[in-house]
């Protein structure tokens, strides 16, 4: 245990030391919201969906976090080519505490960075239901955060190049995030868009934030919780998998 809290508090000081990557992480979200928010509101309200900003915000704190989860994976790559991963590796602990300590760090900075955006959304007119609601998605950003932390472990495992990571996570989250429901209403949607979202993992993220922090659930929250925690258990065994294969 004292391994997997070394890595996950190794994670967190690098993150609160970093201030350029706290505010350039924030950049995108903002301009989501501000942009998105405010200039398809007036249409969204129209035609007759309510305020796009209460429909926009919980997507938007999503992508913060998918975005923040799966980048952690470039730091794996970092750290071996620096030398780091392999002093790591050859110590005498586990390499699933080791990819455990790095995945939980790397979503709890993940959850920092969707508290602070959900922060910036109350500036912007946002106003979740209840306080039990908040908590609630809280527990919604854990589950989003360590699914895609693994994932990013995962594929970082199997590389050795931080510019090919980028390109295979550009090539993969965009996918993830416009399919996610996270921009648009999931309501109606034709049989091939109902498919591709009904399989993106975020779309559930997406959902229970929704439900939790306005009350509007597509898919019902149990549901959402059930299928968050049954990838991210899965996600976790196939990043833990590959990560104990990286050679050195």
């Amino acid at each position: 245990m004292s391994t997997i809290y070394i890595l996950w508090l190794r994670q967190i000081k690098r993150y609160l030391r970093s201030r350029s990557r706290i505010i350039g992480s924030l950049g995108q979200p903002v301009l989501f919201l501000f942009a998105l928010g405010f200039g398809f509101g007036p249409i969204f309200q129209k035609a007759g969906q309510g305020n796009y900003i209460q429909f926009l915000a919980p997507g938007i704190i999503a992508m913060s976090i998918l975005f923040t989860s799966i980048f952690n994976g470039i730091e794996i790559i970092w750290d071996r080519q620096f030398g780091f991963l392999k002093e790591t590796l050859v110590a005498p602990v586990s390499r699933i505490e080791i990819m455990l300590g790095r995945t939980l760090g790397g979503a709890t900075v993940a959850v920092f960075q969707g508290v602070i955006v959900f922060g910036i959304a109350l500036l912007v007119g946002f106003t979740p239901i209840s306080f039990s609601g908040f908590l609630l998605s809280i527990i919604i950003m854990i589950l989003i955060a360590t699914l895609f932390t693994a994932l990013g472990t995962a594929i970082a495992s199997v590389l050795d190049d931080i510019h090919g990571f980028q390109l295979i996570m550009n090539f993969l989250i965009m996918p993830l995030f416009f399919l996610s429901g996270a921009l648009f209403p999931l309501n109606g949607l034709s049989g091939v868009m109902k498919v591709i979202t009904t399989i993106d993992p975020l779309t559930y993220g997406v959902d229970g934030l929704r439900g939790t922090l306005v009350g509007a659930s597509h898919f019902g929250l149990l549901t959402d919780f059930s299928v968050l925690i049954i990838i991210m258990v899965l996600l976790l065994g196939v990043g833990s998998y590959l990560f104990s294969k990286i050679q050195i």
